[in-house]
């Protein structure tokens, strides 16, 4: 993909999440699909004065087909590779990103984030995210020949804790109500904890 946009250089791996404090130009969505990282996006977006995009959006522009179709076409590693160039190579500022479900499976793309701001993850059980992509069986999600939903939440959900900045349970409160409690947060600067050597 190309960019008209001048991007922001990439940060070199074990470089310090920088402090966002005083700025938030840039806000990422982390989180499982169906856990309304594009719905919550769009409102939360608007109060912080960010433009929205969402990266799931853009792959599907891109290739000109359904997210799920790529995911079927290219396999999963190659989805994956394609989904981690997207958030390298994409301008951060000013926006509001909503990633892709396996965005979290791309180390160097969550240290670009987090170093352009803070990265929010939108928690949601299980038993709630079966429901709702129940109802949306042509959501995009990829994952490997033979995993369940379950499978990859469970794979997942750790990653998605470790590059977070902050978590926000989102499943018995309003999208509404969901985005106003995380640009509360991000106004008040909430740090991301120290990460543990690795």
């Amino acid at each position: 993909m190309k960019w008209s946009a001048t991007l922001p250089s990439r940060p070199g791996r074990g470089k310090p999440v920088v402090d966002w404090a005083m700025d938030y130009s840039t806000v990422s969505l982390i989180g499982m699909p169906g856990a309304g990282k594009s719905t919550v996006g769009v409102l939360l977006a608007k109060q912080l004065g960010l433009n929205f995009v969402d990266t799931d959006l853009l792959i599907q522009v891109d290739q000109g087909e359904p997210l799920q179709d790529s995911v079927d076409r290219l396999g999963f590693a190659a989805f994956c590779s394609l989904e981690e160039s997207v958030l390298l190579d994409m301008p951060l500022a000013p926006y509001l990103i909503a990633t892709g479900g396996s965005a979290v499976y791309s180390e160097p793309a969550m240290e670009r984030l987090q170093t352009a701001g803070p990265v929010v993850y939108l928690e949601v059980s299980l038993p709630a995210l079966e429901q709702r992509i129940q109802s949306r069986p042509d959501r995009g999600i990829a994952f490997l020949p033979g995993q369940t939903l379950a499978d990859i939440y469970r794979e997942r959900q750790p990653l998605y804790q470790r590059f977070a900045s902050f978590t926000v349970s989102c499943e018995a409160q309003s999208a509404e109500a969901t985005a106003t409690l995380i640009a509360e947060r991000v106004r008040a600067g909430i740090q991301r904890p120290p990460t543990a050597p690795r």
